[in-house]
This record gives C-alpha cells, sequence and structure tokens, in this order.
C-alpha cells in the first residue's frame, strides 16, 4: 500500500513539471538587445547617404536666471528638445507584446552634433543619459539646460530697457546635406508659449520668435535655427528707488536759485546737496548696470544736473570773493580820511614849525594859522568827497556785477529746469513705451 502512494506521488510530480513552462526572457529585453545587437552609434543612421537627417527642434523659456550687462553675458534655464528619426532603430510593436515606445541610452545610439553659436558656459545642466525611441524609429531627447550665452545688452533706456538675445542651434559638423533642422512646433506657438515661464524674477518673457536659415562658408552650407528671446525689466523697485529720490533732489536744488546770488548761506545750501548729490550717485552706482559701451539716461541726466550744480556754486563763490575784494580795497581811503592824511599833517607841521633864519610879527603868525586851518579842512572835504565817489563807483560795480550774475544765474535756472523737465518727460515716455509692448 505505501509503495503504490510512493508511485502515484512520483507521477503527480511529474505531470506537474511537464505541465508548467519555462520563464521566457521578457519582452523589453529582447527588444532593447535586437536593437543594439548590430548598431553602429557611429555611422548616420540612413539607408542612402544622400538623405538628409531632419533634426527637429523645440525650444521653451523657463526663467532668466541672470543679466551680466558689464561681461555682456545672458544666462537663463531653458527646456530643449531634438526629435529625429533614427531608421536602425524601429520595430514591429506586434512581435514584442505591442510595446510602442522604450528608453535606450544615448551614449548607445548616434545623436546629431547640435551646439548653440553663443554658447559661453553651461552650467549646472542635469546629465539625462536616456532617451525614448518609438515603434517608427523616431527618437525624443529632452534635456533641460542652463546656459550662459553671449548677447548684446543695451542699458540707454534703464530700468525700461528691453533685451533681445539669440540663442543659435546649427550642427557644427555635418553640412544641411547631411543635417537639416526644422521646428517640432509652428512659429506662432513657439512665439507665444509662456505658461512654464517663472515670473517671480526681476524680468518678463515677452515672446521667442524663430527663423531658419542656411550659414553659408568656405566649410560648406549649414543649417541653422535662432530663437530670439525677448524680454523687459520690471522697473516699478528702481522707480521707488531711484527715480523718485533723484527728482525730489533735484527739485532742491532747483529750490537753491531762489536765494540772492551774493548770499553765502546759498553757498552752504549748495555744497549740502552737492553732498547728498555725491552720496546718492554712489548709491545709484552699484543698481544701475554698467556697460561699456552705453550709458544709461538715468546717468546722463544726472551728470549734467551735477555740473550745473557746480557751476552754479562756483559762480557763487566767485562772486562773493570779487565782492569781498572789491569792498575790501573801498574801505582803505575812508580809514585813511578818518586818521588823516600825511600830507596834511607834514604841510600843517611845515607851517607851524618857526623859521630858524627869519622871524614874523604875531599878526602874520595868525594870519598864517588860519590859512593853514582853512586849507587842512578843505583837504579832509577832499578826501571825503574822493572817498564817496570810491564808495559810488564800488557800489555801482557791484551793481553791475549783480546784474550780469542774476542774468546768469536765471540763465542756469532756465536750463536746470528744461533738463528736469526733459527727464521727466523722458521717463514717462519710457515708461509709457515700456507699458505698450
Amino acid at each position: 500500500m505505501s509503495l503504490l502512494r510512493s508511485c502515484l506521488l512520483v507521477a503527480a510530480v511529474g505531470i506537474l513539471g511537464t505541465a508548467t513552462p519555462h520563464p521566457r526572457t521578457p519582452s523589453l529585453h529582447r527588444l532593447t538587445r535586437q536593437l543594439l545587437r548590430q548598431y553602429h552609434k557611429d555611422v548616420r543612421p540612413v539607408y542612402n547617404s544622400a538623405e538628409a537627417t531632419t533634426v527637429y527642434l523645440d525650444l521653451c523659456v523657463h526663467a532668466v536666471l541672470d543679466v551680466d550687462v558689464q561681461n555682456q553675458k545672458l544666462k537663463t534655464s531653458v527646456w530643449y528638445q531634438e526629435v529625429w528619426n533614427d531608421k536602425f532603430l524601429s520595430w514591429n510593436s506586434s512581435l514584442f507584446d505591442d510595446i510602442q515606445e522604450l528608453s535606450l541610452p544615448l551614449s548607445a545610439i548616434w545623436a546629431p552634433d547640435i551646439i548653440i553659436n553663443e554658447f559661453v558656459d553651461l552650467e549646472r545642466s542635469p546629465d539625462l543619459p536616456y532617451v525614448y525611441v518609438n515603434s517608427s524609429g523616431t527618437i525624443s531627447n529632452h534635456k533641460p539646460i542652463q546656459v550662459v550665452s553671449a548677447c548684446s545688452l543695451q542699458t540707454y533706456a534703464f530700468p525700461f530697457d528691453i533685451q533681445n538675445c539669440s540663442l543659435t542651434f546649427h550642427s557644427i559638423l555635418h553640412t544641411v546635406e547631411d543635417i537639416d533642422l526644422g521646428f517640432l512646433r509652428t512659429k506662432e506657438d513657439i512665439e507665444n508659449d509662456k505658461r512654464s515661464f517663472l515670473n517671480d524674477s526681476e524680468w518678463q518673457l515677452l515672446s521667442v520668435s524663430s527663423t531658419y536659415h542656411i550659414l553659408r562658408n568656405s566649410a560648406g552650407n549649414f543649417a541653422q535655427i535662432q530663437f530670439n528671446v525677448v524680454i523687459r525689466r520690471c522697473p516699478l523697485a528702481y522707480v521707488v528707488s531711484l527715480l523718485i529720490p533723484s527728482i525730489f533732489l533735484m527739485l532742491v536744488d532747483l529750490g537753491s536759485f531762489y536765494l540772492p546770488p551774493n548770499c553765502r548761506a546759498r553757498i552752504i545750501f549748495k555744497t549740502n546737496v552737492l553732498v547728498g548729490y555725491t552720496v546718492f550717485r554712489v548709491n545709484m552706482s552699484d543698481e544701475v548696470p554698467r556697460s561699456t559701451g552705453c550709458t544709461s539716461l538715468i546717468g546722463v541726466f544726472f551728470t549734467v544736473c551735477m555740473a550745473l550744480l557746480v557751476l552754479s556754486l562756483s559762480k557763487s563763490i566767485l562772486l562773493i570773493k570779487f565782492l569781498h575784494e572789491e569792498r575790501h580795497s573801498g574801505q582803505e581811503r575812508p580809514l585813511l580820511c578818518l586818521r588823516g592824511d600825511p600830507d596834511v599833517d607834514e604841510s600843517r607841521l611845515h607851517l607851524w614849525a618857526p623859521s630858524a633864519e627869519t622871524t614874523e610879527s604875531p599878526v602874520h603868525q595868525e594870519h598864517l594859522v588860519q590859512s593853514g586851518s582853512l586849507q587842512e579842512v578843505w583837504l579832509q572835504l577832499q578826501s571825503i568827497n574822493n572817498s564817496l565817489r570810491t564808495r559810488e563807483q564800488v557800489y555801482q560795480k557791484e551793481v553791475d556785477w549783480l546784474a550780469i550774475l542774476y542774468h546768469f544765474d536765471q540763465l542756469l535756472f532756465r536750463i536746470y529746469l528744461a533738463v528736469l523737465g526733459l527727464y521727466t518727460v523722458t521717463l514717462c515716455t519710457l515708461w509709457a513705451l515700456w507699458s505698450r509692448i
């Protein structure tokens, strides 16, 4: 009985062993091994060498990270996509459990040598080692990159400036006969796509226009696609921290023209304003972008206002100096009148001195004393008259100089007022043009 049970157990185990199939290789593994078995990544994937491989490009600006005006560099974060067809990587999906798409290592397949012409430096770009391939052989390569590109940045209209920087993609070795370029989306879709752009930065994205052209040179004809990234600065922070305080400072300086030109308090007031200009200029230089080839309008107007301030201050200093010298020279004769004329004293002493050779009568001596007193009085009156005439001449010169300087001061005031008005109108016009774009 026990022998029969053992035989039945062995038979059952044998039946189960023959009924259970052996596990087979997964379809994804078999497909990957079949695609890469005889694949040569160093050869352009076409059957006919005269046929060009078309690479379709797409670009989406994610953020503007930095705008370096001094070094003329733009740092952006973009989502970049390349799509091309590899005829050696197609398969029949029905033979592999309807697998329509799979990922392959980028290092194992052929990839186009597309570069950015304005490329300066590539920073912190994540390395994505895989690409997607569908059953028809279409390869899609997505890669987010942070690219530092050269750009001609203009700060003339700061802080209402609009920058236009280009990113030109082309093959570094293959001519248009080997690699051609195309747009993955329509130009309108690329230009108006702002969904992924981060608007919490200093810059706003206006548009991303694109053009296709062929570069012709001695090495051959190369296909190029140029994306023009147009951005504009958000000016509100600079209006509050720079423009409004600068206008207030100019208005204070403009009010100093109501002080008399010969007033010493005006020199003190303008000196304090000049110190304020200097401090504000130092603070402004840290916030205003500096460029060797372009100067902002704010800097130009501010320099002109400082020049007018220095000119007005110098004019007041020279006026005070001139008036002081004229008054000092005009006060010498009155003091001379008060302390006596040495010629008069000498003549008086000469009249009173007795002659050693002759002696005169008392009547004759009294007559001489009276005539000497009258002559002394007459000389004193002439001295006073000359002093008054000198004072009148000095005063007349002061009046003439003050009249000239009043006219000059009014001219400076009008120029200053015109500069301030032009400054305000220009800023308002730039702001209006900025808001319309």
